[in-house]
């Protein structure tokens, strides 16, 4: 199978082309940055020029999908035009176009965002027994997989640079602070005492939220660290099975599969 993956979040878009299922390496851009429409838009350009033509096709028609995970509504409609203005193809939309990808027991499940449930989609399908995800990007997701295989719900907390902002923002004094790691426990200035804040709650909340879903379980669940800001601390996190930085293109790929598989299922239902 050809799939261009992109995954869309807040401030960044992730790419990951599958040639013939063989993961390229994984392109990202900032949704800030000056031009950024334009260099997407060759990048795409460039992996669907590789992908191949449908041999028994009547007309000349690539062998391949593009397929979208997005929390961004606008970028998603500024990527779907990308696509047919670079390409002349249209996207599929998890949750739109492609199935959810995971059973889940939450209320409204198509309120919680697809890239959640497409990294936890792609972490059962590895572990295959009971998971935490933890995806730290603009915002910290921390959601809890059983061992059936099944979404149970997470939490939602702010990341690092929301968190440092808001300190900003809601204080006469504290200044704007970019994130990097601290040099210690404590800071012994004021920027480096607000990175150490953030920094080490990070940790305790990832560790604290992992025993109380072990003590729901019964057991210490698989725990699996993803998303941009997750390298940062990933050293401290010794309770942390993997870390896995492109698990949501991962998981793009697997709920358009499972897509696949479960419409030829039916296909075959129906002529039996």
């Amino acid at each position: 199978m050809n799939l261009i993956a992109i995954d869309i979040g807040n401030t960044n878009i992730k790419l990951a082309f599958f040639l013939d299922d063989n993961e390229q390496p994984l392109v990202s851009f900032s949704l800030a940055e000056d031009g950024v429409e334009e260099r997407l838009s060759r990048q795409l350009a460039d992996y669907w020029d590789q992908v191949p033509l449908v041999k028994s096709a009547k007309e000349p028609t690539k062998d391949g999908v593009i397929v979208v995970s997005s929390v961004n509504p606008d970028w998603t409609d500024r990527v779907r035009q990308i696509c047919l203005d670079a390409l002349g193809e249209k996207i599929k939309v998890i949750g739109q176009d492609v199935p959810l990808p995971i059973e889940t027991s939450v209320d409204s499940p198509f309120e919680v965002g697809t890239d959640r449930l497409i990294t936890a989609a792609a972490a059962f399908s590895v572990v295959e027994d009971a998971v935490v995800v933890a995806d730290f990007g603009t915002a910290v997701t921390i959601d809890l997989v059983d061992e059936t295989g099944v979404f149970v719900g997470g939490t939602i907390s702010p990341g690092f640079d929301m968190s440092l902002g808001a300190m900003h923002e809601h204080t006469a004094k504290l200044p704007q602070v970019k994130m990097q790691k601290p040099s210690g426990v404590y800071g012994s200035n004021t920027a480096e005492a607000m990175r150490a804040g953030v920094y080490w709650a990070a940790v305790g909340l990832l560790e604290t939220l992992c025993r109380k879903y072990a003590e729901q379980l019964g057991r210490w669940p698989h725990v699996i660290l993803t998303g941009g800001a997750a390298a940062l601390f990933k050293d401290d996190c010794d309770f942390v099975d993997s870390y896995v930085p492109d698990l949501a293109v991962r998981g793009i790929m697997i709920a358009y599969k499972k897509s696949i598989f479960e419409a030829d299922d039916l296909e075959h239902l129906k002529d039996d």
